[in-house]
């Protein structure tokens, strides 16, 4: 071994190390005793061309899964490949943890570029979404306060460059979201549940963020289809109902709808409505109608020079 540390440029321990994580990638690694042991491959084993570890492998299949959810054809591809020569190298034990990310896995809308979380984090939840096991995390939130919590996790959510996990938090008795990111160990426990009817995992993290508290709620009845709404006020952001329903009325025509949105700030939305260009009524708060009023008076003003 001490030959293979000083060719290796390492210390001896080094070297062990290396041997570990050979092991834990399931590559035959064998110690042989005597004067000039040391270790050597099992016989007749070939190394793979390609050897990642846990991060490695996620970050390149979740890519090709992206890839993927971007709009490329579902017939076989190259990104559909590659993901296929990827996981027939990878070890037994990791290629099962990836396919139960895959499995838990959703997207809100076509996938850009986002961080992926710690992978240790993202393939236990996984696991526990996969088996419907329950699982602790300890969690900080926006404010800096720290928690341990115990969750039934049902989905995980890429959205807006960002991992969440969505679930029942056991300890508040309700459904809740999580950033991945904040969270800083997960470990499965004991026990099983079941998960519930209804929406799934992308849907249940949308219809959170657009009925989260925040300083102003803010109502608005908008003549049009769904369709042109959602182009400046999508899910995430705002919820839609009909302000006149009616049976026989076409899904797709336009109406009168009935948008409620809860926002910290109000000085974004008049811009977004005039973006719109549909007849809109403002109905709470006043606040909000006064800074539509400015905007229709700034951009008159501009309108008249010459």
């Amino acid at each position: 071994m001490a030959e293979l540390a000083d060719r290796l440029g390492v210390e001896g321990r080094t070297v062990r190390r290396y041997v570990d994580q050979l092991i834990d990638l399931d590559v035959p690694v064998e110690s042989v005793r005597g004067r000039y042991g040391g270790y050597r491959l099992a016989p007749g084993y070939r190394l793979p061309p390609l050897m990642l570890g846990d991060d490695e492998a996620l970050a390149v299949l979740l890519g090709l899964v992206a890839g993927r959810r971007a709009g490329l054809t579902t017939e076989l591809t190259a990104s559909e490949t590659a993901a296929a020569k990827i996981r027939r190298v990878l070890p037994r034990h990791l290629t099962h943890r990836l396919d139960a990310l895959l499995e838990a896995l959703a997207f809100t809308d076509r996938p850009g570029e986002f961080d992926t979380p710690d992978a240790g984090v993202l393939l236990t939840v996984a696991d526990a979404v996969r088996h419907r096991r329950p699982v602790s995390i300890r969690y900080t939130d926006r404010d800096g306060r720290r928690s341990e919590r115990t969750l039934h996790a049902y989905g995980i959510v890429a959205h807006a460059g960002r991992w969440y996990v969505t679930g029942r938090d056991a300890s508040a008795g309700a459904d809740r979201t999580f950033r991945l990111d904040r969270i800083a160990d997960a470990r499965t426990l004991p026990g099983s549940f079941e998960a519930p009817e209804g929406p799934g995992a992308a849907e249940r993290v949308l219809s959170g963020f657009a009925t989260a508290g925040y300083r102003h709620e803010v109502t608005l009845r908008i003549h049009g289809t769904p369709e042109q709404i959602r182009a400046r006020l999508p899910a995430a952001v705002a919820t839609l109902e009909e302000h006149e329903p009616a049976a026989d009325r076409d899904p797709a025509a336009e109406r009168w709808l009935r948008v409620e949105l809860r926002v910290e700030r109000l000085d974004w939305l008049p811009p977004v409505l005039a973006a719109l260009d549909r007849p809109f009524v403002v109905e709470r708060p006043g606040e909000l109608r006064d800074l539509v009023a400015a905007l229709a008076d700034r951009l008159a003003s501009c309108a008249r020079q010459t």
